[in-house]
């Protein structure tokens, strides 16, 4: 197990870290899925960025989850990307 693995295994043991951790979760992930679409397609932010006319800057700072983007630009970055967009609502869990 990685040294980053026990870490994030010891913070989340803090009932107070986790619901911050849970609430933030969508947001990691779609920077995560970002970021691995990217990656796979042996694609620099420099690349992304002259294709969808996204600044590399603004680019990198999601990738760092400073800079929250728009639906639009999400949207852009998927296209980008050779992707389309997919959001769906659920239902909540009701487990507590």
């Amino acid at each position: 197990m990685t040294n980053y693995k026990r870490f994030k295994e010891k913070v989340l043991a803090n009932p107070e870290v986790k619901s911050e951790y849970d609430s933030l979760q969508i947001e990691y992930d779609l920077i995560q899925a970002m970021i691995d679409a990217r990656n796979n397609q042996n694609m620099t932010q420099k690349e992304l960025s002259e294709i969808t006319g996204i600044t590399q800057a603004d680019i990198s700072r999601i990738e760092n989850g400073t800079r929250n983007p728009s639906l639009a630009m999400v949207n852009r970055l998927a296209a980008g990307l050779g992707m389309r967009l997919k959001l769906e609502m659920i239902p909540a869990s009701t487990d507590k």
